[in-house]
């Protein structure tokens, strides 16, 4: 895959889009809490939503309106996840998306809408309300940075990327922030992620092309293994470029899913930086295995570990942990052919075990913020890759105390 450098711009990158970020008072007060990204014309829009089959209201109405392939704006609340609210819920986020319709001048139909926070609290309508309408008035080009951080709930940091790219002799901008930090596994993670393109997309390529990119990114990402309820990536495409349609049939198709995969994957890895409690970043690698599935597998049960993730955090080179996981992530394995690196400190060798100066080294590896974990089955040509943190005591304090 191509690589492309970072410029700055977040969702604002993209011409044609607006972005905000206000305190409407939901949970926080003086703090930012709900954003708004609205196009200056309805765009092409797609979208995935969490595999959790308890889902919030926002993303039970998102799942209906993104199958027109059109949206205009997204407007989105912090510190209430409006899910498991019932009908009640579902009646509000439908209300939340209204106001800001109205707020903006368009049709409700093109206005999705997104919440995160705690489960079971029901959203003060009132002040949703009045934050649409400060929102709404609030829209600029420069407003990414403050939608970035109205977004966050446990995380410490924003987390913005855009690329830029050139297509059809085009200059065509691909940016995106999200908000994650806990409750993060693959197959969509507790995270809202908000991806603009100023590049013209057919509606259905730009689902195809946002599934794919999503596939190697915010599907392999793992913080704790929890899927929550209200998990949502929108990607919308203003047009505003001017480049011939984007389809598979264009020649310079792979060269934008590759841009939109970069964005992703940045965005994927910020999360993971700034996962809940997180001291350690790792890139967790499988090779080796009979079939990519395979390695799939053993690289999320690695990731997903607690034994392993508290090990990394003590620095404790204990890969036996590592091959427990392998052994029962449903992977085919041979201990006798298993190969265990951290960094380039062969730990488990074929049988072979590590000798106290390479477990020394072992953890010279862990002390770093960022190292690899690589698995070598040596069953065949399988690999995959999926990267993960370490769990410390402040995971365990923030999540002990999330709603008190």
């Amino acid at each position: 895959m191509k690589t492309f450098e970072c410029i700055e711009g977040g969702v604002t990158a993209a011409q044609g889009f607006r972005a905000c970020g206000v305190a409407a008072g939901i949970k926080y007060q003086n703090r930012k809490d709900m954003a708004l990204l609205a196009a200056d014309v309805p765009a092409a829009v797609a979208a995935v939503y969490t595999t959790n089959k308890v889902a919030a209201a926002p993303v039970q109405i998102d799942r209906e309106r993104t199958r027109s392939g059109r949206a205009q704006a997204v407007i989105v609340n912090s510190g209430c996840a409006n899910a498991c609210t019932g009908e009640t819920g579902m009646a509000n986020a439908r209300e939340m998306a209204r106001f800001a319709a109205v707020a903006l001048g368009i049709d409700e139909q093109l206005v999705l809408v997104c919440s995160t926070g705690v489960i079971g609290a029901h959203l003060p309508m009132e002040r949703v309300a009045a934050g649409a309408k400060l929102a709404a008035a609030a829209l600029s080009r420069e407003g990414s940075d403050d939608a970035a951080h109205a977004i966050m709930t446990t995380d410490t940091v924003d987390k913005q990327v855009a690329v830029e790219l050139e297509i059809d002799g085009k200059t065509v901008c691909i940016g995106g922030m999200c908000k994650g930090s806990g409750m993060i596994e693959p197959n969509m993670a507790t995270m809202l992620g908000f991806i603009t393109t100023d590049a013209v997309v057919h509606p259905k390529a730009l689902d195809q092309a946002l599934r794919e990119a999503v596939d190697v990114s915010f599907n392999r990402v793992v913080v704790d293994g929890d899927r929550s309820t209200n998990d949502t990536v929108i990607l919308m495409a203003s047009g505003a470029a001017g480049n011939q349609m984007l389809t598979p049939y264009h020649s310079q198709w792979q060269y934008f899913v590759d841009a939109l995969t970069t964005v992703c994957l940045e965005l994927g890895k910020k999360m993971v930086l700034d996962g809940e409690g997180a001291t350690k970043f790792v890139t967790v690698r499988v090779k080796g295995a009979r079939t990519d599935e395979d390695a799939q597998i053993a690289a999320r049960a690695v990731s997903k570990s607690a034994l392993v993730k508290t090990s990394w955090f003590g620095l404790d080179p204990n890969w036996g942990r590592v091959i427990a996981a392998v052994g029962y992530s449903g992977a085919d394995v041979d201990d006798q052919k298993t190969q265990i690196y951290y960094g380039d400190i062969c730990a488990y060798d074929q049988g072979r075990v590590a000798d106290k100066a390479l477990l020394q080294a072992m953890q010279d590896v862990m002390r770093k913020r960022a190292f690899d974990v690589t698995v070598d089955l040596n069953l065949g040509d399988g690999e995959d890759t999926v990267y993960t943190c370490d769990f410390s005591y402040d995971y365990v304090k923030i999540n002990a105390e999330y709603t008190t």
